[in-house]
C-alpha cells in the first residue's frame, strides 16, 4: 500500500469516528441521559410514581429529542428506597449519586423526594463536574440558604465543597411552609397545639418552622416531641396529648413527618384518643398531603385532616397547568397528588437548559454548561406558572395548597403564600 493511499485511509478513518462520536454517523443523534432518584418503594409511592410519570409525560411531549433531534434524550427513574427500610435509605441514595456521578453520559440527577437523600447526593454530585440536581419535592431550607432557628450554621455552604451551586429546586421551602400553616391555623382559630416530629431532616425541619412562626403569632405552643417512627401504636403518646393543655387536649395536633414513617397509625391512634378531626385538628405539611395517609389511616378516620404542600390550587393555575392534568389523566389517569405538576416542570427545567445550551451554541454533553443554563432559567412559562432559580437555587414561587380530606380524597381548600 502506497503512503499516499494510507495516509487517505487513515483521514477516512479518523473522520467517520468522529462523525459517530457527535452523533452524525449513520443518521444516529447522540444520546443524553437524564435519571430521577426517588423512593419507589414504600408509601410515598403514591407520591412519587406521579413524579415519575409526569417527567416522562413531559419528555415524551418533547418527542424524545432535544436541539432539533440533534439529540436523543432518555430517561431512567432509579428508586433510593429499599424493602428493608420500606423507605429511602441513604446507602441506596448515596450508591444512586455514585453511580450518577461516574456515568459520564448522565447531565441532569432529578431528585431527590426526602431532604436527607439530598444532604448526601449533593456533596457527591457537586464534585463530579458539576453534576446539576433539580429536585420536585425538598423542602428543608438548609439545602441551598440559612434561615435563622432552622438550619445550621455551616448550611448550605457544606454542600457545595467545590464552590459552584449546582443544585435546584421547584418546590418552596419550609421556612415559608411553616408560616403558611400557622396563619391557617389562626384562621380556623387554633390558640394550643402540640407539635410532634418523626426526626428526620424534613419532619423536624417543618416542625421547627411550625414552632417558631406559632410562637410569633401568639399560639401557645404546648411541646414539640418526636416520636419513634417504629413504633407499635401512639395510645400512650396521644392519652398524654389530650390532658396536656391544663388537663384538656389542644386545639390542634401537627405532624412533622412522611407519610412512610408510621404517619397513618398516629393519626389513628390521634382520633381513637382525642376524637375526629374536628374536635381536635390535624394538620401536617406534604410529607402527608397524600392518598396514602387516608388508604392507610381510613377513609373515616383521615376525614378532616389539613395538609399544606408547595404549589397552587387547581382553580389558581394557569392554561398551562390545567394542560397539564389533562394531558396527564389522558395517558395515566386523573391525579389528585400534587406533587405530580412539580415533577413535571423539573423535567422541563432539565430540557430547557439543555435546548439553552444548543442555542447559546454550546456542548449539552457539558455538565457544567448544563447547570450553568439551569441556574439561568428565568421567566419560564411553566406549568406552574411563571417562575425563575434565584443564585440559591430556589424557585420563585412562594406558593402553598392547603388541603383537606373530604370524602376520602384531599380537596382543594385554597392557594395561601406566607
Amino acid at each position: 500500500m502506497s503512503k499516499r493511499l494510507f495516509a487517505l485511509l487513515s483521514v477516512l478513518i479518523i473522520a467517520s469516528m468522529a462523525l459517530a462520536a457527535c452523533g452524525a454517523g449513520g443518521g444516529e443523534a447522540a444520546t443524553l441521559k437524564i435519571v430521577s432518584s426517588l423512593p419507589m418503594t414504600g408509601a410515598s409511592l403514591t407520591q412519587t410514581q406521579t413524579i415519575v410519570n409526569a417527567m416522562t409525560l413531559r419528555l415524551e411531549q418533547a418527542g424524545g429529542k432535544a436541539c432539533n433531534g440533534k439529540y436523543t434524550v432518555t430517561y431512567e427513574a432509579w428508586d433510593d428506597a429499599s424493602a428493608a427500610l420500606g423507605k429511602w435509605d441513604p446507602a441506596v441514595e448515596t450508591e444512586n449519586a455514585n453511580k450518577a456521578a461516574a456515568d459520564p453520559s448522565i447531565i441532569a440527577y432529578l431528585g431527590t423526594f426526602n431532604s436527607g437523600a439530598a444532604k448526601l447526593s449533593i456533596p457527591i454530585l457537586n464534585a463530579a463536574g458539576p453534576l446539576v440536581m433539580i429536585s420536585p419535592a425538598n423542602t428543608y431550607p438548609g439545602l441551598t440558604h440559612a434561615a435563622t432557628g432552622l438550619t445550621e450554621a455551616n448550611e448550605p455552604d457544606v454542600y457545595y465543597p467545590s464552590g459552584t451551586r449546582n443544585y435546584a429546586r421547584v418546590a418552596a421551602t419550609d421556612d415559608l411552609q411553616g408560616p403558611v400553616a400557622v396563619n391557617f391555623m389562626v384562621s380556623q382559630g387554633v390558640k394550643t397545639v402540640y407539635i410532634l416530629d418523626d426526626q428526620e431532616v424534613y419532619g423536624k425541619g417543618v416542625a421547627d418552622s411550625v414552632n417558631q412562626a406559632a410562637v410569633a403569632a401568639g399560639i401557645t405552643v404546648i411541646a414539640q416531641e418526636g416520636f419513634d417512627p417504629k413504633a407499635a401504636d401512639y395510645k400512650a403518646l396521644m392519652t398524654k396529648i389530650s390532658t396536656s393543655n391544663d388537663g384538656a387536649a389542644p386545639d390542634a395536633v401537627y405532624l412533622g413527618a412522611i407519610v412512610d414513617n408510621n404517619a397513618a397509625q398516629v393519626l389513628k391512634d390521634k382520633v381513637a384518643i382525642m376524637g375526629d378531626n374536628q374536635t381536635v385538628k390535624f394538620i401536617g405539611p406534604d410529607g402527608i398531603f397524600t392518598a396514602a395517609l387516608i388508604e392507610g389511616a381510613g377513609a373515616d378516620v383521615a376525614e378532616g385532616v389539613f395538609a399544606t404542600t408547595p404549589g397552587l390550587a387547581l382553580k389558581d393555575l394557569g392554561d398551562a397547568g390545567k394542560k397539564f392534568y389533562a394531558d396527564y389523566a389522558a395517558k395515566y389517569e386523573e391525579t389528585k397528588e400534587p406533587y405530580a405538576i412539580l415533577g413535571y416542570d423539573t423535567m422541563s427545567a432539565a430540557l430547557k437548559a439543555i435546548e439553552d445550551v444548543c442555542a447559546a451554541g454550546g456542548n449539552p454533553t457539558d455538565r457544567a454548561a448544563i447547570n450553568a443554563a439551569v441556574f439561568a432559567i428565568k421567566d419560564f412559562e411553566g406549568a406552574l406558572g411563571t417562575w425563575s432559580f434565584n443564585a440559591d437555587g430556589d424557585v420563585t414561587l412562594p406558593y402553598f395548597v392547603v388541603g383537606q380530606v373530604q370524602g376520602g380524597a384531599y380537596a382543594d381548600y385554597g392557594t395561601f403564600t406566607p
